[in-house]
């Protein structure tokens, strides 16, 4: 005689294809998560680099207007009206650390120790993305209109 009654419950078969299953699962999932991750880190940063580059038109559009030539600020970020999260600046001052490359997860920096200055970005994977940024050359008749690069890898020097 049978008691149905006491058969409750998974055999330790079906616990063991169900977590077969759910291994598949996350093998095909966590690649996809991740690469969506760095699109919109790289989607993220596209939109700050697109805001400097129309606030810095509009810089040199403005001194183009007072002083009758194009030029750029020393500082890429303070042609923008309000700065991307992240961006370095010393607490107490208010001013711009300027100082070096991103160093922590999601700081923005211009950086102007290196030959080749450039604004830096640290993603929250630990890497990090450069544009080589030049003001260009005020003044005079050889007045140039500055630069910004592509996204690099790595940082400049």
């Amino acid at each position: 005689m049978t008691n149905s009654s006491n058969t409750k419950g998974f055999t330790l078969i079906e616990l063991i294809m169900v977590t077969i299953i759910l291994g598949i699962l996350a093998a095909v999932a966590i690649p996809r998560y991740m690469t969506s991750v760095t699109a919109a880190e790289a989607a993220a940063e596209d939109a700050v680099i697109s805001s400097i580059r129309a606030g810095l038109e509009n810089y040199a559009t403005e001194q183009l207007m007072s002083g009758g030539r194009r030029i750029w600020t020393a500082n890429p970020f303070d042609a923008l009206a309000s700065k991307p999260s992240g961006y370095a600046v010393d607490p107490s001052t208010g001013a711009a650390t300027n100082a070096a490359n991103a160093g922590t997860d999601g700081e923005w920096t211009f950086n102007t120790t290196s030959s080749i200055q450039n604004i830096t970005h640290q993603r929250n994977d630990n890497t990090r993305w450069h544009w080589d940024y030049s003001a260009g050359t005020p003044g005079g008749d050889n007045a140039v209109v500055g630069t910004l690069g592509a996204r690099e890898p790595g940082v400049g020097d």
